[in-house]
């Protein structure tokens, strides 16, 4: 079964190869999102401190009924904390938001701070050092089960290689078909680091796509469908989002094959060059100024 299977972490952890993602749902929604998806068969929940649904997620956890033990949860170290103290800092503070005595996994949410994504070349090595050594600390401590980063390139994986105690165990990245960096998910596997792909669906940019139709029907699925087992069989975690008990339902059911031509044409896609609405956001490419207005809103 789909929700049943796992990848093992370096440091022994298992890690569903599907999760519910939170990003958009809101704070007074989550509990709900989280217990419908763990009624579902989910036992993998993703969110970050930047969600600001941290305090929702934790009580669906909390009340869903099912052993915390049994449930992988992550969060994710906003990209703006870029001390030692500050991550250490929102590591309790987000233990202390979501009512959990431990994580599964806590990550390095970005590299940079958000409002210097695709706008700054300083990819922050000497404070992304001091922010992987308190994950390293509050792993020891066992606030942390297991610790990771996201969006990070190579250059700025090998600048946590060279100073850490424990190598990082995911690196969560923006994969889907129409951007699927290869040659990173590569370089992660050899280096013994679980890739977790965020957005499989191009936040829904996918649904516009007639080629992805096409073959959708092929195959007798959804395009969500499609792109969720596409990632999957790249090897990585896969993390849908949604709100909807149905669409959770359905982004579970992908216990179908794609053939091995169809995954080559898939890998060779266009490119997205253009996510909509949603382009404004950094890792979408998007620009500081119309980022900022958007969050003033």
């Amino acid at each position: 079964m789909i929700f049943e299977e796992s990848y093992t972490l370096h440091n022994g952890a298992a890690i569903p190869k599907l999760a519910l993602g939170t990003w958009f749902i809101d704070d007074d929604k989550a509990a709900e999102a989280v217990r419908a998806a763990v009624d579902i068969g989910y036992r993998h929940i993703d969110t970050a401190q930047a969600y600001g649904n941290e305090r929702g997620v934790g009580e669906g956890i909390r009340t869903c009924g099912i052993d915390r033990k049994d449930i992988f949860v992550t969060s994710k170290v906003a990209a703006e904390n870029k001390s030692y103290a500050s991550a250490m800092e929102s590591i309790d503070k987000t233990l202390e938001t979501m009512g959990l005595d431990y994580l599964d996994m806590m990550i390095i949410h970005s590299p940079q701070p958000w409002v210097e994504v695709n706008q700054s070349e300083d990819r922050y090595y000497k404070e992304n050092r001091e922010v992987w050594r308190a994950l390293e600390d509050a792993l020891e401590a066992g606030k942390l089960r297991a610790i990771g980063v996201s969006n990070f390139l190579e250059g700025d994986l090998e600048n946590i290689f060279a100073a850490c105690r424990v190598k990082p165990m995911v690196n969560q990245i923006l994969c889907h078909v129409g951007n699927s960096p290869l040659d990173l998910i590569d370089y992660c596997r050899k280096r013994d680091i679980v890739v977790e792909a965020y957005s499989p669906v191009a936040h829904g940019e996918a649904l516009k796509d007639g080629c992805l139709a096409e073959m959708a029907e092929k195959y007798g699925v959804t395009i969500p469908q499609l792109c969720i087992r596409y990632d999957w069989q790249l090897g990585t975690v896969v993390l849908p989002k949604t709100a909807d008990p149905e669409h959770m339902k359905e982004n579970g059911d992908i216990d179908f094959v794609i053939s091995d031509a169809d995954m080559e044409l898939l890998k060779n896609a266009e490119p997205v060059k253009d996510y909509g609405e949603f382009s404004f956001f950094p890792v979408y490419g998007g620009k500081l100024k119309k980022y900022r207005v958007e969050i003033k809103r």
